[in-house]
């Protein structure tokens, strides 16, 4: 039997279902694990990119230049240099950038730094460090999106603003038992396929309307995936809205017993629906993603985490930072999709993440061994030393509040899930956590950052009392 059929309490569902419900098409069965292992990808797999630099094609908005590293020292044993980076300058304009290799399991123990040159001033950046700790986020082990053989290992993105020149340099750490037959000067080996990402995110992509005359649309096209990522949303919104209004808590009740077909319970202790810009509204281009959207049975905690992808971007940069990261998840790491449910800038600002509805139970991949019944919250920024701003807490609790309260959730509360796999819970244990989590507690990570992670306690609280609780 197929993984996918395997993964208990989880719903395939086909575009042309969605688009069904809304657009009056034709309605069509499940997807079968056959479908969803032909889903169209527009990933390429890290042998097929050439030595050379591979922009995209220029009809898509938005680019991901991929470059292989070189040794930085004359020391080269079996393949293998301790020091590795690039030296760009005059190359295409670029954002975010990061770094991949071939194998997903592989960690990189080393360090990682860059610097930029800024596209409008000509000046160089002083050295960034980029978090090399990125495995912690993901699907979990076994599941369609884990098992694709287009994955791969990777850094944390990090944003850096319109620049047209790189300088990088990988350095591995000191090994604790020097093996000098395999490393050279007592370092630990770097991953095989060490290559330097350049994202362009791109600008807003022209999204157009429900096609004129009739809602059909071929299969498999990018104004396909488009109508479906729209669709899922009207439960909400008109088709195509680009935000998701905010509403009071009256309001939010009404809407859910609306949606529950009248039947509302006498405490549904659900908070005020924030204001949730859409895909859309981001500028999503859906071509880049898998097709279909892929459920869990509910949500019964919500894991916060923080992009590692540095504070230097303004509010108004957001939504092309969370393009950037989009593009990277998936063109570089060989995601289906961008990993996490929502994402919240430092004015506060929430956006929808994976495609597939924000009131729906949708499988993410944020973190390993705990997808399941659980939704993924990122704060974009890096808050390891760095202090998240107020608004920042309070959107994650307002949120959190109102997507957990449609599933009978209690901010304060504790739940059972049950691992799916990682470095602190092995496959199958039942684990009790609290409803509302930060990444490390579901596997071992410095993720969500020391500061935000402090702050949980008060999103809990908050979110609490959003509820009415």
């Amino acid at each position: 039997m197929s993984m996918i059929m395997g993964m208990r309490g989880f719903l395939t569902t086909s575009i042309g279902v969605t688009c069904a419900a809304v657009l009056a098409l034709p309605l069509t069965s499940p997807a079968t694990a056959a479908t969803v292992r032909a889903e169209r990808t527009t990933t390429t797999t890290t042998a097929a990119l050439t030595a050379h630099e591979k922009p995209e094609a220029a009809a898509l908005p938005g680019s991901t230049r991929s470059l292989p590293l070189v040794p930085l020292s004359g020391e080269r044993v079996l393949g293998a240099a301790p020091e590795q980076g690039l030296y760009r300058a005059g190359v295409r304009r670029f954002s975010l950038v990061g770094v991949i290799w071939d194998d997903p399991d592989t960690v990189l123990h080393g360090r990682v730094q860059v610097r930029t040159r800024s596209a409008a001033t000509g000046t160089w950046s002083g050295w960034q460090d980029i978090d090399t700790h990125n495995d912690d986020h993901g699907a979990d082990p076994g599941t369609a999106d884990r098992s694709s053989g287009l994955v791969r290992g990777a850094t944390a993105p990090l944003w850096v603003g319109d620049s047209d020149g790189v300088d990088l340099r990988v350095r591995a750490a000191a090994a604790d038992r020097p093996d000098r037959s395999r490393t050279g000067a007592g370092r630990s080996p770097l991953p095989a396929g060490l290559r330097l990402q350049l994202v362009d995110p791109g600008g807003r992509a022209p999204l157009p309307g429900p096609p004129a005359g009739t809602p059909r649309v071929a299969a498999g096209t990018r104004g396909d995936a488009m109508v479906a990522t729209s669709a899922a949303n009207t439960d909400l919104v008109p088709y195509g809205a680009t935000e998701i209004p905010a509403l009071s808590r009256s309001a939010t009740e009404r809407e859910l017993a609306r949606r529950e077909g009248g039947g509302l319970r006498a405490k549904p202790y659900v908070g005020p629906r924030p204001r949730i810009v859409t895909r859309r509204g981001w500028g999503a281009n859906e071509s880049l993603r898998r097709g279909g959207f892929v459920y869990t049975k509910r949500v019964k905690a919500a894991f916060v985490h923080h992009t590692a992808s540095g504070n230097r971007y303004t509010c108004a940069q957001a939504p092309s930072v969370i393009r950037g990261i989009y593009r990277y998840h998936v063109k570089s790491m060989g995601w289906r999709d961008i990993g996490y449910n929502f994402l919240v800038d430092k004015c506060g600002t929430v956006y929808e993440g994976r495609a597939g509805g924000v009131a729906k139970a949708v499988y993410g991949a944020h973190t390993r061994g705990f997808n399941t019944d659980s939704m993924g919250i990122a704060v974009i920024g890096s808050f390891g030393s760095a202090k998240p701003s107020r608004a920042a807490v309070n959107a994650v609790a307002r949120l959190a509040a109102w997507k957990l309260g449609l599933y009978g959730a209690d901010p304060r509360g504790k739940t059972s899930l049950r691992s799916g796999g990682g470095n602190l819970y092995a496959k199958g244990k039942i684990v009790r956590l609290n409803v509302i989590s930060g990444h490390r507690d579901g596997f071992a990570t410095s993720c969500p950052g020391k500061r935000l992670y402090a702050k949980l306690g008060t999103a809990r609280s908050t979110a609490a009392r959003y509820q009415g609780r």
